[in-house]
């Protein structure tokens, strides 16, 4: 049959089954077992079972052919019967389909309480990445054994970002056999008070009594509505729930919450705990507000009362303020795991240089540094400057041989992801690169290994794995796989007739698209440099793109010259200042004029500003930006480089210069 009347057919299925012919992803020179695929991609996402069982003895073949199969499977996993379950895990043992289907379904044997075969199954989960099921083995063991588990429940719920089935189960268990204290679901309340997630609050409150989780929606919704009714004579309840009311009051107004929480009767009925997490949340959030008033808020509390939340906001109202010894008092308190963070590394190095009296203490603060000292990041390369050293790029490692190579070549499910992502399924494609060079195959990949898995990805020009895959060796590092430069004319030629710094550029690239070239976020921000469709427009007309139209923005060329030339507007709009230029473009700039402080505000390091930003996800961005910005000027010049130099110094605006409020 000609591949034309082949297109033709499946067309006509397309529309027989009611999917539009973008829908069905069918395209001009496309084979007919990718547009099967693809249609099967489409049917699994809309739930269609029937039709992908249709579908799938004609993907038979194809390198993707496992994806096929995992949803034909997954679409109708709850009426399936066993063994057809098993024979998938056999047919398609070792791979990533082989274990995502079976994390699926021990999802659903522990929501049916099949215990037996859950039990039978989990030892093969190699991922075994998913908190649920894990807390639906630990139920298990314990209900088979009575091995004393209440610790990694207690854990894993409270590491849980919201609620689950799994987890609030092995909770509930071990709450009724009373391993597990009340305490601990009072705290998991806190936190889902504290992050904004209701359900969160109600369902860990519920366990306790079904009862109460009525009084907590309510207290979530008004709580100073409840603190005005509560009596002077609490119960251990009612302390539990003030609380909790404290905690939300916090989030909505922190000064607000500090006046209720110092009256008279909070004081002598709430314990010390209770006060010093509610005093680390009110902090947190004035913190947060760049309210002067955050460090001493802070100091009400009890540091090592409080989470590492509170604990890492304290550390950074007291860098806004340049006290010292608060940052150390804070970084002191943090736990092992967060004390190691190269950030409070670096900070708690700090404090102790500027506070030491004698020798020892000033070695301790330059061990720490060096241990953190090196070019792998943001913080890394800030401690190789504070210690006199300059940023050089680091040697590259020996060239790969041609076995390596090949090996890497020959992994199928590197060749399924790779196939994956050229046939558009990014999302699939990456979690199958990701499981294949991650520990769940042979042991995990050695440096060597992966070296040859990112070389694979850049051949590919797929660079968001090159990047990703080449960052995680340890030992041997090769600074050309993990800052790689495609496009390079025309990023060089449009950064340079603009006046701007072809690192910056680069370094601001590699942050928002991984370069690549059809990015698309959540928010529809497009293209190499991630553009917002209104921003493109007003970019357009400010640089002179007079014919642009919105569909162009996905063209290289075009994606590069508004990105380089919106940057621009917002660098010199924020005088040059390379930080508050990157915190505009991932948030607009109206909130670092916002964050840069009003008229008395202190002029900081760049790099406590940058700590300071109070969306995490642009703290995280400016800080990346910099660092990429540094190794790539190290790599393009060849010559050694200072992050301390590009970061410069924050603060408000002297009122000299010009603020372009047009800005979108």
């Amino acid at each position: 049959m000609q591949f034309r009347t082949i297109l033709t057919l499946i067309s006509l299925l397309g529309t027989l089954y009611g999917l539009p012919a973008q829908a069905q992803g069918v395209t001009p020179g496309m084979s007919a077992s990718d547009a099967i695929i693809l249609e099967m991609r489409e049917a699994f996402n809309k739930g269609q079972s029937t039709r992908l069982t249709g579908l799938l003895p004609r993907a038979s073949g194809h390198v993707l052919a496992p994806w096929a199969a995992y949803w034909e499977l997954r679409a109708r996993l709850e009426t399936a019967a066993p063994d057809e379950i098993s024979g998938f895990l056999n047919r398609f043992a070792g791979t990533y389909q082989e274990d995502r289907l079976r994390n699926d379904w021990l999802l659903l044997l522990g929501q049916r309480q099949e215990w037996g075969t859950f039990m039978a199954e989990y030892p093969n989960f190699r991922m075994n990445d998913d908190r649920s099921v894990q807390c639906y083995a630990l139920l298990t063991d314990f209900k088979s054994s009575e091995r004393d588990v209440a610790q990694q429940v207690e854990d894993l719920w409270l590491a849980q970002r919201d609620a689950d089935d799994g987890c609030a189960a092995a909770a509930e268990q071990q709450l009724k056999a009373r391993k597990l204290q009340p305490q601990t679901a009072w705290l998991r309340a806190r936190l889902g008070m504290e992050n904004g997630n209701q359900r969160m609050a109600v369902q860990a409150v519920g366990l306790l009594d079904a009862e109460w989780a009525n009084t907590v929606s309510a207290i979530y919704g008004n709580p100073g509505h409840y603190l005005q009714g509560r009596l002077l004579a609490l119960r251990l309840r009612t302390k539990e729930l003030v609380t909790l009311a404290m905690i939300r009051l916090a989030v909505k107004d922190p000064d607000v919450a500090a006046l209720e929480i110092d009256k008279l009767r909070w004081k002598t009925q709430l314990s010390q705990e209770e006060r010093s997490w509610v005093w680390g949340v009110i902090g947190k959030n004035a913190a947060m507000r760049q309210s002067d008033k955050s460090l001493a808020y802070f100091m009400k509390g009890q540091d090592n009362l409080m989470q590492a939340d509170h604990l890492a906001w304290k550390a950074r109202a007291a860098l806004r303020v340049g006290n010292w010894e608060q940052v150390a008092a804070a970084t002191e308190a943090m736990n092992d795991s967060q004390r190691q963070d190269a950030a409070w590394v670096y900070w708690r190095a700090r404090a102790l240089k500027q506070l030491a009296k004698t020798e020892p203490e000033r070695t301790q603060s330059a061990a720490l540094l060096q241990g953190i000292a090196g070019v792998g990041g943001f913080y890394n390369m800030l401690a190789l400057e504070e210690l006199g050293q300059s940023i050089t790029p680091s040697a590259l490692p020996e060239a790969l041989s041609a076995a390596e190579k090949e090996a890497a070549r020959a992994n199928a499910g590197l060749q399924r992801a790779l196939a994956a992502i050229a046939l558009g399924l990014r999302s699939e494609g990456v979690r199958e690169w990701n499981y294949s060079t991650n520990l769940h195959t042979r042991g995990g990949m050695s440096d060597r290994e992966l070296l040859a898995a990112a070389d694979l990805a850049c051949q590919h020009e797929v660079w968001d794995r090159c990047i990703n895959t080449s960052e995680r060796t340890k030992n041997v590092i090769d600074l050309t796989q993990r800052y790689p430069m495609p496009h390079q004319q025309a990023v060089l030629a449009r950064s340079r007739a603009i006046g701007l710094d072809p690192a910056y550029v680069y370094g601001l690239i590699r942050q928002e698209s991984r370069f690549i070239m059809d990015a698309r976020s959540g928010v529809g921000a497009s293209g190499l440099m991630q553009v917002m469709p209104a921003t493109a427009r007003w970019t357009a007309k400010k640089i002179g793109l007079t014919s642009f139209r919105p569909h162009q923005i996905t063209e290289r060329d075009t994606n590069i010259a508004i990105g380089t030339g919106y940057l621009k507007l917002v660098l010199d709009d924020f005088s040059g200042s390379m930080p508050m230029a990157a915190a505009a473009y991932n948030a607009g700039p109206g909130r670092p004029r916002i964050w840069r402080g009003q008229t008395g505000a202190p002029v900081l390091e760049a790099a406590i500003w940058a700590e300071n930003v109070p969306f995490a996800e642009t703290r995280d961005y400016v800080k990346k930006v910099l660092a990429n910005t540094t190794i790539y000027a190290a790599m393009i010049s060849g010559q050694t480089q200072s992050l301390k130099a590009r970061l410069g110094q924050v603060g408000p605006m002297d009122g000299t210069l010009p603020v372009n409020r047009d800005l979108p």
